[in-house]
């Protein structure tokens, strides 16, 4: 969690309740207390998930509402191989 405060991107693939800012933000949550990785510090947070619904917890997450946050849908193993290529055709020019 130290560095994420000086992290460019963050890329995360299928998690949702392990990075709930209502763990530490809303003290009514359900996850309240929870230990979180806190990817909402970084400059851009990627987040990979199917559908923009709730984790095991059926907790909204606020991580996915902020400025600072792209929601990338799908199946994360497709969308990993594409941007996999996108980054290979970009640097082999």
């Amino acid at each position: 969690n130290d560095d994420f405060g000086e992290t460019d991107v963050v890329l995360v693939i299928g998690a949702n309740d392990t990075i709930n800012s209502a763990a530490l933000d809303d003290p009514g949550s359900p996850i309240a207390g929870m230990p979180v990785l806190e990817v909402w510090n970084a400059k851009n947070v990627v987040v990979m998930k199917r559908t923009m619904g709730t984790g095991y917890a059926a907790v909204d997450n606020p991580v996915f509402y902020k400025e600072n946050t792209q929601m990338l849908l799908g199946d994360a193993k497709m969308r990993c191989a594409e941007l996999t290529q996108q980054v290979m055709s970009h640097y082999s020019k």
